[in-house]
């Protein structure tokens, strides 16, 4: 099961209740925790991984947010306290603070607050375990949810126990038990959502569902991060009897604008070094095969002189790298499955995904195909020895940008983020513009490789997300809030995926939650007035216009 290894073995099985119980440590789980306990209701963060935190503490240390005036709440409080870290000198072990010059990150002040938007993975649990700490959260690792159909072919689990329309319980694969008042899926994967029978979608809707342009297929809109013209897709090139190279859809594009079970491509967000005393050299994985990265040789034989990463400085002379160009860290077309996928195919697919990227790494700074410049370039570069050490600096948590979303009474879709519909029942608000990777590698009509599924629209300002878009409807589940994969369109989801946001939704979640035990309702049934005003005592950004 990967370099995490084995759940251990447990014997003494626990029974407990609490008013909430949230399952998923993401940042939106975590916010959510810590809302829910000051405002005086019990609760249990169930973790799967061995790490609180998801993305926030994975990796994803340049916050991409849009406008950082939308962010309130406890994500401000968040970012605050990445501030605050990074003001004691002690923290600064292979740099000064001084010589932190990414004003992309740093020196920003926002509503009159100041907040720092860059940090490592290790500083951002640092502050993470604060927050529980403070709160005294229990929080259960290794705590994955018993996913064992209870009928084959439906989605409901064993792990979920319901009456009538409502959670009563969690069972966990050990048999833990969690009861609850009200469960918040705090997933990326939204595994207790749809193990209680909700309804929810996985790849793109058609243009045509929800009236949208930007959804489907969308070949037209390859603009970015895409091949060189005239980069050969065959095995032997020139040869297509010869059979395509790893990766390439055969099956691709498709009609544009039309729906596909195809997700955007996922990667692990890397943290970097170039400091020589705590830099890891990149190395061959055991497994390396040189077929995966054909393309990516192929493409600077054409013509790319560029890197093929965003390479943005944290402080202590890290990074968070990301995907760049044609051929980089996305692992496009290798993630159908995730979303459906048991834990076991689930690690394989994590597995599938470091390896390609370790061998990616190690093409780019020591494969003699590749341009003297790059490999000089990337080669100064390691995995960093202080961060995620039980994977000799490769962290556990990929980059799910994406998988299920849950589909409401209320969908949030692309006129939502054009300003075209407004939300009447804001619970906070997003920022950044639609962003989808691509999903797939096709064959040009040419006979050449292409990507497809990029789409980078920019917002005109911060809209509203929907209280609606949290909810389930009703005669599916009453006591479930799901502050993370959201009711929206892929293309709309794109926009709202960002940490802050998912931080926003679940202290907004937990509000919700606390008002339907002491109201003794349904979730769907919590008066908006007063969630919002509560919502606004915490510090909540719900109107663009009221920031302005």
């Amino acid at each position: 099961m990967g370099i995490y290894g084995q759940l251990p073995a447990q014997t003494n099985k626990t029974d407990a209740q609490f008013d909430v119980v949230i399952y998923g440590g993401t940042s939106a789980g975590i916010m959510a925790a810590v809302q829910a306990k000051r405002l005086g209701k019990s609760v249990v963060v169930l973790e799967p991984s061995t790490r609180i935190g998801g993305l926030t503490t994975g990796g994803l240390g340049a916050t991409d947010i849009g406008n950082k005036a939308a962010i309130g709440g406890l994500a401000r409080e968040f970012y605050v306290a990445v501030r605050d870290y990074y003001s004691d000198a002690d923290h600064w072990k292979f740099q000064t603070a001084p010589s932190f010059a990414n004003k992309r990150f740093d020196d920003l002040k926002v509503s009159r607050q100041e907040a720092m938007w860059g940090f490592e993975p290790s500083a951002a649990l640092q502050i993470m375990q604060a927050f529980v700490d403070r709160q005294q959260i229990p929080v259960v690792y290794q705590a994955k949810l018993d996913r064992t159909p209870i009928t084959a072919g439906k989605p409901e689990v064993q792990g979920v126990m319901t009456s009538g329309h409502k959670i009563v319980a969690i069972k966990l694969l050990h048999g833990d038990i969690y009861r609850g008042k009200v469960f918040i899926d705090a997933t990326y994967e939204g595994d207790l959502m749809a193990g209680a029978g909700v309804s929810y979608a996985t790849g793109r809707e058609a243009n045509a569902a929800y009236g949208e342009t930007l959804n489907g297929v969308q070949t037209r809109q390859a603009h970015f991060h895409i091949f060189q013209p005239k980069v050969d897709p065959y095995i032997v090139p020139g040869r297509p009897d010869s059979g395509l190279l790893p990766g390439i859809d055969p099956h691709g594009p498709g009609d544009e604008g039309s729906a596909d079970r195809r997700i955007q491509a996922y990667c692990f967000r890397m943290c970097l070094t170039d400091h020589p005393n705590n830099r890891i050299p990149f190395a061959k994985p055991d497994d390396y095969n040189p077929a995966l990265y054909e393309l990516l040789l192929r493409n600077y034989e054409a013509g790319e002189r560029g890197l093929p990463w965003i390479n943005s400085g944290m402080p202590n002379r890290k990074t968070d790298t990301n995907n760049r160009l044609g051929f980089s860290t996305d692992f496009i077309g290798q993630n159908y499955d995730y979303p459906e996928a048991s834990d076991s195919e689930r690690e394989l697919i994590i597995d599938r995904h470091r390896s390609y990227q370790q061998g990616l790494m190690w093409t780019l700074a020591y494969h003699p195909r590749m341009p003297e410049e790059i490999r000089a370039e990337v080669s100064r570069w390691g995995m960093c020895r202080d961060e995620f050490q039980a994977g000799n600096g490769w962290q556990e948590q990929l980059y799910v940008r994406e998988a299920r979303r849950m589909i409401g009474d209320y969908v949030m879709t692309q006129h939502h983020c054009v300003g075209e519909t407004v939300a009447d029942k804001s619970i906070g608000l997003a920022a950044y513009g639609m962003d989808s990777h691509h999903v797939q590698r096709y064959v040009t009509a040419e006979g050449y490789v292409q990507n497809e599924g990029d789409v980078e629209v920019g917002v005109k300002s911060p809209y509203s997300i929907d209280y609606g878009a949290i909810t389930p409807r009703a005669a599916e589940c009453e006591n479930l809030l799901v502050p993370v994969c959201v009711s929206s369109s892929h293309i709309a989801y794109g926009s709202i995926r960002m940490e802050p946001v998912f931080m926003v939704l679940g202290q907004s979640a937990a509000v919700a939650a606390a008002m339907s035990i002491d109201m003794n309702i349904p979730v769907q049934q919590v008066p908006y007035e007063e969630l919002s005003a509560q919502l606004k005592q915490g510090q909540q950004v719900l109107q663009w216009d009221a920031v302005k």
